[in-house]
């Protein structure tokens, strides 16, 4: 099949789904001899308006993984996107515990919004929570798979002489999807971190780039240490604040933190790839 662009699109918070993405979209433009274009819809100005795309594209498609599944607060943003025809690669990016329905669900609403997913790709990535749990990843045994990936890609999309008579590839997970993962404390019941939002300290020199950045506009640019709209956790105002100004403190987020880091920081999970 001829394709004229290759994209990269992708949420990234922290940077972790946008490194997998770019890398795997790099390699399949250069094995195509096709120019790179990137949508990146992290932040609110950027899916104002639904994206679409055409014939003749291959979409290297990445979301995070929040709780097994894509965002609940960006799913409805995906389903806007149009395919009209466009070759998808979905790919999710997950903490290391699991991914659990995630990529179905992707490879799921791509597909219904028009896209053909020709392949598929989870990766173990470093959690937006926590500084030491998957520490550096993607890395560079990650992206080395990546760029294989790509080039395995590029050999099947070769070989589709007719998309719309493509099966979807196939992917794990329930079909329809699951609930979303919900964290537990040590005697079983349940830890609601839906309401927790960032603290802010007197570090805070009031730059604003924490409003600017918040996937969400959550922040008040005039008071960073207001956040009137809703928080999705991706810690995304802790990682770029230039002053470490901004934390979470809430019991049940903090316990949470630590059991992901004490249980599922080993063993080390490889990329998994559909084809």
């Amino acid at each position: 099949m001829k394709i004229n662009t290759v994209w990269a699109a992708y949420f990234s918070a922290t940077d972790t789904t946008k490194t997998v993405v770019t890398q795997i979209a790099k390699e399949l433009a250069r094995h195509t001899g096709r120019p790179l274009e990137t949508f990146d819809f992290t932040l609110p100005q950027t899916r104002k308006t639904p994206k679409a795309f055409g014939p003749g594209d291959l979409v290297v498609f990445g979301t995070p993984v929040y709780a097994g599944r894509v965002p609940n607060l960006l799913i409805k943003y995906v389903a806007s996107v149009q395919g009209n025809g466009a070759l998808a690669v979905p790919v999710v990016c997950y903490g290391n515990r699991h991914y659990d329905d995630a990529l179905m669900e992707l490879r799921n609403t791509l597909r219904d919004g028009g896209f053909h997913p020709v392949a598929g790709a989870a990766f173990s990535c470093q959690h937006a929570f926590s500084p030491s749990q998957n520490a550096g990843r993607p890395d560079i045994s990650d992206l080395t798979i990546a760029a294989g990936f790509a080039y395995d890609v590029f050999q099947k999309v070769e070989g589709i002489a007719d998309p719309t008579a493509a099966v979807p590839v196939a992917v794990p997970g329930n079909d329809p999807v699951g609930p979303y993962y919900t964290p537990r404390d040590r005697h079983g019941n349940p830890i609601n971190i839906l309401p927790v939002k960032p603290k802010t300290s007197d570090a805070c020199t009031q730059c604003g780039l924490c409003a600017q950045q918040c996937p969400l506009g959550a922040i008040d640019a005039e008071d960073a240490h207001q956040v009137p709209g809703k928080c999705m956790k991706c810690n995304r105002c802790v990682k770029h604040c230039p002053v470490g100004a901004k934390y979470f403190d809430d019991p049940n987020y903090l316990y949470h933190k630590s059991e992901l880091e004490d249980l599922y920081s080993w063993p080390r999970k490889t990329p998994e790839l559909f084809l």
